[in-house]
């Protein structure tokens, strides 16, 4: 990619597991610690979740009402977070509220307030869902970006990428396109998942969910555990920002194998593909890398194809880890995730450690890295890899 047409990272904002807010995030990955919590399911499911405290205290603006759902409760408290709706406010002033997009990644968007609606008592009588269930405004998928761009007073184009654990990656991609086509001059770029039962025991009914807590490339490796997030950025043309934090999107990988339904392809080349076009995209050899923040979920079957992709495209030797043992998978925010710590590892001049993950499976290649540790950040790469083969790498530089 041509460098004076990257379009630049500003301000950004997470809430997780770990915390409410960057400053916040940051403490708890330095310490090693872990967010995830044991929850059990009204249906009796044990595991451990990643759950985002204060979502159920969170009051919508009267005139989003209608949007209500622990999704965009969810949405709301990172948005209130880290400065950032002041930050668009200042935007909307200086630009016009047409010419910032919103595109948010999410992969069930408000389902939870679904389920809600099927366990009315009214449900088992009439079997139909209680006329005053919102459907438009809480679990239909775009939901999220409409509630984003309402609550923001944004009337540039919005968009959902909903690709499973790529969305938010891939939501980042998009925005580039609104902007490198002129059509907007920044976008607020994001992903927002919520805990729902649907989603546990999809995971369970799969043989996904871990145990205890998920130990990413350990060879005691059992499963993943779930997590909630919101997490969002805003994605600007060179010089809107002004002093924006000097984060830059310099390369894309997609791809899309299509192997099997939630299984990667056994010789990872999906993940191949979207990780060595990223660095295409940014012009740069896999040593120009300092660290690759993994998808690195907790499975089998995953890590290994991960660990294999790296190792195919030549970056056995770059520093890697997972955060998931601390956050838990987010699933459509995932990228967003990862590109909040991305920037906190390059701010602080930190390489975050595997959470819960206590030696390296010898199978597995890549130089994992077990405990957090100082150390210069300024190119990372960044992997996403959803379910149908739905990839997303992104390639992330911080000026020197």
């Amino acid at each position: 990619m041509d460098r004076s047409t990257a379009p630049e990272i500003g301000p950004l904002t997470l809430v997780s597991a770990l915390g409410r807010g960057l400053d916040a995030t940051f403490a708890t990955l330095a310490r090693g610690e872990s967010g995830l919590k044991p929850h059990t399911t009204a249906g009796g499911l044990v595991c451990a979740v990643g759950r985002v405290s204060g979502v159920e205290d969170v009051v919508l603006p009267r005139i989003l009402a209608r949007y209500d759902c622990r999704n965009h409760r969810l949405a709301a408290l990172a948005l209130e977070t880290d400065g950032f709706s002041e930050t668009v406010e200042r935007l909307v002033r200086t630009f016009g509220a047409g010419q910032i997009g919103v595109v948010v990644g999410t992969s069930t968007s408000g389902i939870a307030k679904t389920e809600a609606a099927y366990r009315d008592p009214a449900f088992a009588v009439t079997d139909a869902l209680p006329a005053s269930f919102p459907y438009r405004e809480t679990h239909n998928v775009f939901a999220c970006a409409d509630f984003t761009r309402r609550y923001l007073g944004l009337k540039g184009p919005a968009f959902v990428i909903s690709t499973a654990c790529s969305s938010s990656a891939k939501a980042f991609a998009t925005g580039r396109r609104l902007i490198r086509t002129g059509i907007c001059r920044a976008v607020v770029v994001g992903g927002v998942d919520s805990l729902c039962d649907t989603t546990l025991y999809g995971f369970q009914s799969l043989g996904l969910l871990a145990a205890k807590s998920p130990r990413p490339f350990s060879a005691d490796r059992d499963g993943i555990a779930i997590g909630e997030a919101a997490g969002f950025a805003i994605l600007a043309a060179p010089g809107v920002l002004g002093d924006g934090g000097g984060m830059w999107l310099r390369g894309i990988g997609d791809s899309a194998d299509a192997y099997h339904m939630t299984a990667p392809h056994p010789e990872a080349l999906g993940a191949c593909e979207a990780m060595s076009a990223a660095l295409a995209d940014a012009g740069w050899r896999p040593s120009d890398l300092d660290y690759i923040h993994l998808h690195g979920t907790g499975t089998l079957a995953n890590d290994a194809a991960e660990d294999l992709a790296i190792a195919k495209i030549g970056c056995h030797a770059t520093p890697v880890s997972s955060t998931k043992g601390a956050t838990g998978h987010t699933l459509g925010a995932a990228g967003a995730c990862a590109v909040a710590i991305a920037h906190l590892a390059m701010r602080e001049g930190f390489i975050p450690g595997t959470t819960n993950t206590l030696a390296r499976d010898p199978l597995l290649q890549s130089a994992l890295v077990l405990q957090g540790r100082l150390s210069p950040v300024r190119r990372v790469l960044i992997n996403t890899f959803g379910f149908g083969g739905s990839n997303c790498s992104l390639a992330l530089e911080r000026d020197a």
